[in-house]
Parts: C-alpha cells; structure tokens; sequence
C-alpha cells in the first residue's frame, strides 16, 4: 500500500494510547495492511522523554511524565499544540527525501513545518546545533514554535513534530526543552496570530505535498 490516510482524533488523547496506536499502525504498514498515516491529536498536560533526555532537565512534576522512545530529549505535550505523528514507509521515496535517507527526511518534517507556518507570514527557521523551528520575536529574542522527534522501525517512521498554535506557555517551565536553556518557546497566538486549530491543520495539509509530493485524501474526523 502507498495510499496516504490523514486522521484528526477529537478531543485529547493520552500520550500511552497514542504509543500503543503507533505501534500497532507502524507494525501493519510494514506487513503491507494499512496505508501510510498522518495522524493529528493534541495530547493532555504531558512531559515525554526521549532517548537523549537527562533526569535533571525534567524541573518539575506538575504533569505526568512518559518515556517516548523517540530520538531527543525533553517535550511538553498540551491542549493548543497540534502534534503530527508521521508514519512512512522510508523505503520508497517521498517526494524529494530518496529511501532509507533518515536525514532528509528529518529536513522535510523541518521544511513542512517552516512552509505551514509561511502561509500564517511566520518566518519559520532552522537553527545549527538546535532541534526544531524557529522565530526571531521582536527585539531580536529567538524562541522554539516547533518540536521534531522521530523514530523509525525497521524503515517505518513514527512520533513526528509538534507545533504550537496557543499551549499554555508556563507548561513548558517543568523542563528544559530539548536541553536548551538560553531561548524561550512561542507559539502563534503569541506571535498575534490568532488562527484556529482547523486552519492550522488546514495550512499542514496544503504544506504537505510542497515537500513530500503526495496530495493528502481529505482529512476525516476519528
């Protein structure tokens, strides 16, 4: 199968069930039984750990905390941020990233992110040394408005980026992002960006085929 299902679950899902889903739709596009997926949710209050995250850098334990399994450190997970977990068969290409180029397809998730966040006029950015996209605020401060972790089993991928619409920004203070300690988080209602969450995932979608060359079926509601 090389068809690709776009999925909005309503409401917020918990960050266990979200593991167990993933898991269970990775498994199925490798045996050739279901389509590759984008899948949208928004998770309750939740920090996760990845493989790289150190104890320290998790502050305080007002939230929940899971250990994720994908590459990087620490994230925040929340109502208002709208989380896309991406599942491939990286065998094949996609649109520009060739198969099994791990790299590239790590650029594209940073490029559909930075070509969404255009259609809002957020110039978002990459930044050497640092994981995610980026935004010079006024006078000059860079903050994070998107996270990036991934993983990939066997040449499927799973986890995938999160992106802040209006999160509850105090949340992000019971860790340390992504070990990054010197630069704050954003989001694009802070930006003045006063989008919904449907025009957000309306913007991914239009984003999509810019960088990964598949138009998207319609996105339908689980």
């Amino acid at each position: 199968m090389t068809n690709l299902s776009w999925t909005i679950s309503e409401g917020l899902t918990p960050y266990p069930e979200a593991l167990a889903a993933m898991e269970a739709r990775v498994a199925a596009i490798r045996a050739g039984t279901a389509p590759e997926c984008v899948w949208l949710v928004e998770h309750p209050p939740s920090y996760t750990a990845g493989t790289s995250a150190k104890p320290e850098e998790l502050v305080e334990t007002r939230f929940p905390a899971f250990a994720a399994g994908r590459g990087g450190q620490w994230t925040y997970h929340g109502p208002g941020q709208r989380t896309a977990y991406v599942m491939l068969d990286l065998t094949r290409a996609h649109g520009t990233v060739k198969p099994r180029d791990v790299r590239a397809y790590v650029h594209g998730l940073e490029e559909w992110m930075i070509q969404a966040l255009g259609r809002f006029n957020i110039r978002g950015e990459r930044r050497e040394g640092r994981v995610g996209i980026w935004v010079v605020k006024p006078g000059g401060l860079e903050s994070k408005i998107g996270a990036i972790g991934v993983r990939v089993t066997r040449w499927v991928s799973w986890h995938g980026i999160a992106l802040n619409l209006e999160p509850d920004l105090g949340h992000f203070g019971g860790i340390i992002p992504c070990g990054i300690r010197e630069h704050g988080v954003t989001s694009l209602h802070d930006l003045g960006v006063l989008a919904s969450m449907e025009e957000l995932d309306s913007a991914l979608k239009a984003a999509w085929d810019e960088v990964f060359g598949e138009a998207p079926e319609a996105l339908a509601a689980q």
